[in-house]
């Protein structure tokens, strides 16, 4: 079987969010699996001398139209939350420890997280948060916060965001598919057009 696309994501990333609705649905339709990777956004903007889209008055108050522009578009739900962008090591350090054992529970849960604070337009930054989002999936609240204080997963994060950063990643989301990268949720039908034709 082909490599898995590589997906890497920021859970405080509106694009991230649609891009997550759909790239699993894309591949499926080709017989190839998704690898779900979450980064911290904050440390690849620093290192690509990047600038969060909420802190580009110009840009920012595009974006927020094109964001309500899409969720009609695609017809799911969305709500900006008050908050935002927020910090996201908590979600991202769960979705980790659940992949190790179960990479389809992580993508639920991946899902889960991404739906309340973009569909709901809830906080997902505390450990708690996170927890009750797991709880909704039957994952053991108690084990699920023990292991999100781990140094071994608190690293684990770090290193992922490190290697996505070495390896080119400058947004999200962003996709690399048989070596190729593709960056944003507009560009799915790139990915789509990769997988029939089996490149450009």
């Amino acid at each position: 079987m082909a490599d898995p696309i590589m997906f890497y994501f920021d859970f405080s990333s509106p694009y991230a969010y649609f891009g997550a609705l759909k790239i699993d649905g894309i591949a499926e339709g080709f017989d190839r699996d998704v690898d779900w990777r979450p980064i911290l956004l904050g440390v690849t903007m620093k290192a690509t001398g990047n600038v969060s889209l909420a802190h580009q008055p110009v840009k920012s108050d595009y974006a927020k139209h094109d964001w309500e522009r899409l969720a009609r578009f695609m017809d799911v739900p969305w709500t900006l939350p008050d908050h935002f962008p927020i910090a996201t090591q908590a979600a991202a350090r769960a979705f980790y420890w659940i992949k190790d054992t179960d990479q389809a529970l992580a993508k639920k849960f991946a899902l889960a997280c991404f739906h309340r604070y973009f569909g709901e337009g809830r906080d997902i930054t505390t450990r708690d948060a996170v927890a009750d989002i797991g709880e909704t999936l039957d994952i053991d609240r108690e084990e699920l916060l023990a292991a999100v204080s781990t140094n071994q997963i608190k690293q684990r994060l770090r290193d992922e965001t490190q290697a996505a950063t070495d390896a080119g990643v400058c947004g999200a989301p962003f996709f690399i598919i048989d070596g190729e990268p593709i960056w944003g949720s507009d560009r799915l039908w790139m990915i789509r057009r990769w997988l029939k034709s089996g490149g450009w």
